[in-house]
């Protein structure tokens, strides 16, 4: 009798990797190593990742906690929670969220990846997001099993009723800003269908030209949060990336969801980056010095691309200049356009990143010191 060879565990099953992409910042592997072969080094503008100090008032908190043995909370300290509700008010009026309607979560990227499973959305259900929009939505429907529709407007989905839709104002890559008309219009869509709104607002710090909301604003929501989550992050003005730092807030019977779950997966902030996150939410100073260094390079650099013939579109809020150009020295695709920068030692983003509407543009961060905005400036213009 012959024997038949066992299958393998990895031939019984099917990954869900199978349903995603291939991981976007890989494939700059290759202008990557174009920039950094620059004489006077690379100037990395392709992610938005901070190169600022922490503000020892945060580093003193996060220490304070250091010698603390046993497990924080899913849920958050009291204190933490507290302070986010409070910088929500200060910040961006939004007055009135219960304490238990706060939920920290270990960085904005891995909520949103994880949130229409762990809401129960899955096979046959659809999650509707931006056509230029931040990848991991998509990946987070994908890994759900769901089906994925990018629409910009309301009018494109039809009669469709989707389980979740995303927004994102300020808008990552694009910058583009979401006005209060619309905003209230994507309200009052969604709760005609029971649609779950999760407005991304890890850019609601950094406006520039114009106003930016939030989604639980009473001037959007009527002070009515039902069916509503905002996602907020940490990462930028108080550059916290490094601590995986945010939290969601919104509906309560939606975070009080999510809690349940992520304390059966044993998804809990460390109790000295709650810390920290207190400290942070705390105190605005920080976070006003921040936006201004943000904006003195974003002026510098916006003149200086501007001056060699891009052109900036949207651009009114965010940590990127999502840029185009029609001169042929450039290139017509974003890729060309992301060669032809690296031979300069600047490493931007293609904008087909984010979807196929982006495939002319590339989007340049504002996230790297002045003296690399500088450095970038200067190779730009002489």
């Amino acid at each position: 009798m012959t024997v038949q060879p066992a299958r393998s565990a990895s031939a019984r099953r099917t990954s869900p990797a199978d349903r995603l992409p291939d991981f976007p910042w890989d494939l700059l592997t290759g202008a990557k190593q174009r920039a950094q072969s620059h004489p006077d080094g690379i100037v990395d503008l392709s992610v938005g990742t901070p190169v600022d100090p922490v503000d020892p008032l945060i580093q003193r908190a996060l220490s304070s906690v250091a010698d603390v043995p046993g497990y924080p909370t899913t849920h958050g300290t009291a204190e933490l929670r507290a302070a986010a509700a409070g910088a929500m008010e200060r910040r961006f009026a939004v007055p009135g969220i219960a304490e238990s309607a706060i939920l920290p979560v270990i960085g904005t990227k891995e909520i949103i990846a994880g949130l229409p499973s762990t809401l129960g959305i899955g096979p046959g259900q659809t999650v509707v997001i931006p056509e230029v929009a931040y990848p991991t939505y998509r990946v987070g429907a994908l890994l759900a099993g769901a089906d994925v529709v990018a629409a910009d407007s309301l009018t494109q989905l039809g009669p469709q009723s989707p389980a979740l839709l995303y927004i994102n104002s300020p808008s990552n890559p694009t910058g583009k800003v979401l006005g209060l008309d619309h905003l209230r219009k994507v309200v009052q869509w969604a709760r005609e269908r029971g649609t779950i709104v999760v407005s991304d607002e890890c850019y609601l710090g950094l406006c520039w030209d114009e106003q930016a909301y939030s989604i639980l604003d009473p001037r959007v929501c009527d002070g009515d949060m039902t069916g509503l989550l905002a996602v907020h992050s940490l990462s930028k003005t108080s550059n916290l990336a490094s601590y995986r730092a945010g939290f969601i807030t919104g509906d309560a019977d939606l975070v009080s969801e999510l809690l349940e779950v992520r304390k059966h997966a044993g998804l809990m902030s460390p109790l000295p980056i709650q810390a920290a996150m207190t400290a942070a939410l705390s105190s605005d100073e920080h976070e006003t010095v921040q936006r201004e260094r943000y904006r003195g390079r974003r002026e510098r650099l916006k003149a200086a691309i501007e001056s060699v013939g891009f052109r900036v579109d949207e651009s009114a809020a965010g940590l990127y200049l999502w840029s185009t150009s029609a001169d042929p020295r450039w290139g017509e695709t974003c890729w060309e356009t992301v060669e032809k920068l690296s031979e300069l030692g600047i490493l931007a983003a293609p904008g087909n990143f984010y979807g196929p509407a982006g495939a002319r543009h590339v989007r340049i961060a504002l996230t790297a010191t002045d003296e690399r905005i500088d450095a970038a400036v200067g190779r730009l213009t002489d």
